[in-house]
């Protein structure tokens, strides 16, 4: 099994392809989900959207746009009223996490595993067999 995180952008023009991805595989959609944190003193969230694994080949695809959204506890803001809306159609609960920002990892593929680990422990994602 390999899950494994796709990062379209920061969440400007790109959070409408994630909300394609998330529309047009609604029938494989798992999760819509967002992760704050502070970066740079600023209050910032990624929104993420995570498919079933895919059968055959067992690859989950965890699709997000990292960091370029205000966070709306803070500062609301119409990119994730766009998220919350696209969830609210497809009949899901987003699901919110605080989380480290990436910039503390010296690679973004740690920072990446990093998330992957958060949701095995909170059974968001299988584990590894």
């Amino acid at each position: 099994m390999i899950q494994r995180f796709i990062e379209l952008g920061e969440g400007y023009s790109d959070l409408y392809e994630l909300l394609e991805l998330a529309k047009a595989n609604r029938h494989r959609l798992l999760h819509m989900m967002a992760f704050h944190t502070v970066k740079n003193e600023k209050q910032l969230t990624s929104l993420a959207v995570v498919l079933q694994l895919t059968d055959p080949g067992k690859f989950q695809a965890l699709y997000i746009c990292r960091e370029g959204i205000p966070n709306p506890n803070f500062i609301p803001n119409k990119r994730y009223d766009l998220f919350q809306q696209t969830a609210e159609e497809l009949g899901k609960q987003i699901i919110q996490l605080s989380v480290k920002p990436s910039t503390i990892f010296h690679e973004k593929e740690l920072y990446y595993q990093h998330l992957i680990a958060i949701l095995r422990l909170n059974h968001y994602i299988k584990p590894l067999h």
